[in-house]
């Protein structure tokens, strides 16, 4: 499955909740799902039904197709660690992510495109691919001459979303900085990751 480039404030009223690195639209104005009986009483969900929303939630925001998904399920299992905890740790730690959790970025999109071409640097390198993972202590920086992107200053001076702890940001000189790895708590959104494990279990 590809990864999904459509309507986006659509898909975050079908799974029933705001997902920040999809969109800065919120479905508070329409909190139903689209279409013409979105708004009418519906059939309770099934379990496999939940376990799929839950699973197209992280899928969704964090811009992976199911490939990708499942590979890192997968290396989450081998952890010592919570396989849930772990998952949503690798996730986070995608440096596409950490451009937009810092504010570089409107959207985890839009910090892809920023990675992609070129705008970025981890640790004074050239970045250029989205799932790279930061760890503690790496510095992300803009290419000098991405430090003035129109898209990057209005991000800066319109973020809606709280700074993560696990994050120090330096709005003058564009730069970020990782304190510490990310934890469950500090996803921006409202996930039940156990429900996403059972999924990958069947």
């Amino acid at each position: 499955m590809s990864r999904y480039t459509g309507p986006r404030l659509k898909k975050m009223r079908a799974l029933g909740t705001n997902l920040p690195g999809l969109s800065r639209k919120s479905i508070a104005r329409r909190p139903y799902p689209p279409g013409e009986h979105g708004n009418k009483r519906r059939r309770k969900k099934t379990s496999f039904g939940i376990q799929l929303i839950e699973k197209q939630k992280l899928r969704l925001n964090y811009g992976v197709n199911e490939r990708q998904l499942r590979k890192v399920v997968r290396e989450a299992k081998k952890s010592k660690d919570f396989t849930g905890d772990k998952l949503l740790e690798l996730l986070e730690r995608r440096i596409d992510n950490v451009v937009f959790r810092a504010g570089l970025a409107p959207t985890i999109p839009a910090a892809r495109q920023l990675v992609n071409h070129g705008h970025v640097r981890l640790n004074g390198h050239r970045a250029t691919i989205p799932s790279m993972r930061v760890k503690e202590g790496d510095v992300i920086t803009l290419r000098e001459r991405s430090q003035k992107l129109q898209i990057v200053e209005e991000s800066l001076e319109t973020t809606a979303e709280a700074l993560p702890e696990w994050l120090e940001v330096d709005k003058e000189k564009k730069q970020v900085k990782v304190l510490s790895h990310p934890t469950a708590e500090t996803v921006p959104f409202n996930i039940d990751i156990q429900q996403v494990i059972e999924y990958y279990s069947k």
